[in-house]
């Protein structure tokens, strides 16, 4: 991933001169993003916060909705592209890098930009495995066509407009782990974001507004 500037394409000039998107940028590099302490049995992982022009050069996000695998701790949810560390990743942007590439055949290091990265987040139940998410936030110079993995059900985007009207954000009982919980979520026709990446992506709309 090419980080904050170099050659990129009409598509990411487009995005890099479109009023939210300059507001983001300021505000991320003025944020200084906290990292969290790796503690001993603790896994990281990495997720990408991908932008893409929409019509009209719009900013619109990227959303993956993970496939039902009993294992899988998040089997369903909707999501970032990413996933855990591993032994040859670099650092935590190669293993966003990679994850993304894996689950959705964009590749960042091609065709991204980092715009930078926001706070770490833990999972905020028990029930849920000890890790570490570091979130990027990516521009995409291009566009393709995505080529999902079996680990995904399908991948949607959201224009970033509809994502920071409130009247969109409500309470909503969803299921986890056959366990009915109340959330503060956002619906985008059949899914629901909620949890962690309802986490995530309050803190990208907290330096907007």
């Amino acid at each position: 991933m090419s980080k904050n500037g170099g050659d990129v394409s009409d598509h990411v000039t487009t995005l890099l001169e479109h009023p939210d998107i300059v507001k983001l940028r300021t505000a991320i590099e003025a944020h200084a993003a906290v990292g969290a302490d790796k503690k001993e049995g603790m896994a990281r992982a990495a997720v990408a916060l991908i932008f893409r022009a929409g019509d009209g050069g719009a900013p619109e996000l990227l959303f993956i909705k993970r496939a039902e695998y009993p294992a899988d701790p998040w089997s369903g949810q909707v999501a970032f592209p990413g996933g855990r560390e591993e032994t040859g990743d670099a650092n935590l942007a190669d293993t966003a890098t990679r994850e993304t590439r894996e689950e959705t055949g964009i590749d960042l290091r091609r065709d991204g930009t980092v715009i930078g990265t926001l706070d770490d987040l833990r999972p905020q139940t028990i029930n849920l495995p000890a890790i570490i998410v570091r979130p990027y936030v990516v521009l995409l110079n291009r566009v393709e066509s995505l080529v999902l993995s079996d680990e995904v059900a399908q991948a949607f985007w959201i224009p970033l407009d509809a994502l920071r009207r409130s009247e969109s954000w409500s309470e909503a009982t969803v299921l986890a782990r056959g366990i009915q919980l109340k959330a503060r979520a956002f619906r985008h026709r059949d899914n629901v974001i909620w949890g962690m990446t309802e986490r995530i992506l309050a803190q990208l709309l907290a330096l907007l507004d």
